[in-house]
């Protein structure tokens, strides 16, 4: 991966199959599918899917957790279970040549925005939970070669990690090359003060890059500026991939060209993929 490229969540795409799915985020001008990966193990059950969609030349660089628990959950077992889920996806996401999977810390746990307003486990617990899992999930992707991502979410969808700088203190604490942030661009909205500063304090720990506008839908329908967002991330020498993730407003298809008109316009030729 030398160049900035664009992938698209697979869950967007029209399509009975990954195959069918690539030919047109392909011709839309994506390079490649982000993936969805579900609990109970799903992901490494689809495996004879995933394998024939590579060897017709599907590329699935990452895939993206997809349960009701994650690492951070405060009952042990269920935190254990998003464990051992993700460890599965990190072999299954190596075995197909892509770059890695990612997690928030949790997603619709808890908010400090809505009652009750205080969490049931303080903060040094929560740290605990976090780099405990995160240790554990950053080994195993540096054994399989492949990376884990953490992605902040704002603040009414999590209490844990909210902030890029959060997710640095993680990785940094933890010390594994294995383990990096992912900048989501709508959470970062929300979240961060300036979010070209934010990506620019992050950069030796950026792994990853999702993109919607500010309402959450594609590209181009909000105020996010995306000449400036992507001018900052070859600033930053960023070579990772640019993933859709997005609700979509309009025509599906339309919609989905016109994030990545949006997207490639504000990449320069010697950028883009």
């Amino acid at each position: 991966m030398t160049t900035i490229a664009l992938a698209c969540q697979e869950q967007l795409l029209p399509g009975t199959n990954l195959i069918q799915k690539y030919a047109l985020a392909t011709a839309l001008g994506y390079q490649g599918i982000e993936l969805r990966g579900r609990g109970n193990l799903a992901f490494a059950d689809r495996l004879p899917e995933l394998r024939r969609a590579r060897a017709a030349g599907v590329a699935m660089p990452t895939v993206c957790v997809e349960m009701d628990h994650f690492i951070g959950d405060f009952d042990p077992a269920r935190s254990a279970d998003a464990v051992r889920n993700l460890r599965s996806q990190l072999s299954v996401i190596a075995e197909l040549g892509g770059v890695g999977a990612m997690t928030p810390a949790a997603w619709g746990m808890f908010s400090r925005r809505l009652p009750p307003f205080e969490p049931p486990r303080p903060p040094a617990g929560d740290r605990q939970v976090l780099l405990d899992a995160l240790g554990e999930l950053g080994e195993h992707a540096r054994a399989e070669g492949v990376t884990l991502f953490l992605e902040p979410l704002n603040r009414y969808e999590d209490h844990m990690v909210n902030r890029l700088d959060e997710a640095v203190a993680l990785c940094a604490a933890l010390g594994l090359p294995s383990v990096r942030v992912v900048a989501d661009t709508f959470h970062m909205n929300i979240e961060e003060d300036d979010m070209h500063r934010a990506l620019r304090a992050a950069a030796p720990y950026l792994g990853h890059v999702q993109v919607s506008d500010s309402n959450r839908y594609q590209p181009g329908t909000g105020h996010l500026d995306w000449p400036a967002l992507v001018r900052t991330l070859l600033e930053l020498d960023y070579r990772g991939w640019l993933a859709l993730e997005c609700r979509l407003r309009g025509d599906p298809v339309r919609a989905l060209q016109q994030a990545a008109a949006v997207l490639r316009h504000a990449l320069p030729r010697r950028a883009a993929a």
